[in-house]
């Protein structure tokens, strides 16, 4: 699938009982050839009503997270772009984790958007975002200060900015996680790249 099937596909999904409270499906935003592509969990009441990933409380924060390393959500070239989406493309009843069968129902969706963006690095924000990326159970502490693989790329394992709401404290571990990405990003960026 391109660009627009797959959307069309995520748009109209029927495949688990998720559509039936949705109000849209939230397929992902950004540049379609980013360097960075930012996985989150599932959409929270804001990205159901907006369409768009990271757009509730969370969305400020992610920003100026973003801006640190000189990267936007907004128009730009792709080494200053992300892509954003989510795990699950629609929302749960009461923001509930997802079960298992609803990650294994949007997985095909999520691994065509890393097919079609080719990031040179995947930011998994969160720990249901890890797990099912990495199709793991560990925690956190594990998964975090190393680099993972999908599809042949980098993937880094950082908190999901709603969690450093939560938590500040943790602010500092995220951005040794964000610098870590930004390294793995500037590594690929050599000369002589095929793709650049």
């Amino acid at each position: 699938m391109d660009w627009v099937d797959l959307r069309h596909a995520v748009a109209s999904c029927q495949a688990c009982a998720l559509c039936e409270g949705r109000t849209q499906a939230v397929f992902g935003a950004g540049h379609e050839q980013a360097h960075w592509m930012i996985v989150g969990e599932a959409p929270d009441e804001h990205e159901d009503r907006e369409g768009e990933p990271f757009v509730g409380r969370a969305g400020p924060l992610l920003d100026r997270m973003l801006q640190a390393l000189q990267l936007s959500r907004s128009e730009g070239e792709p080494g200053q772009q992300v892509f954003l989406t989510n795990v699950l493309k629609c929302r749960g009843p009461d923001s509930r984790n997802p079960e298992p069968g609803e990650v294994a129902q949007c997985e095909p969706y999520l691994q065509r958007q890393i097919e079609l963006v080719r990031p040179r690095v995947i930011l998994a924000m969160g720990r249901l975002a890890a797990h099912a990326l990495l199709k793991t159970d560990q925690a956190m502490g594990r998964l975090r200060g190393q680099v993972h693989e999908v599809q042949g790329i980098p993937v880094v394992v950082t908190f999901h900015p709603s969690y450093l709401l939560r938590n500040p404290a943790d602010k500092a571990l995220a951005w040794d996680d964000l610098c870590r990405a930004r390294a793995l990003v500037q590594a690929a960026s050599t000369p002589g790249r095929a793709d650049d």
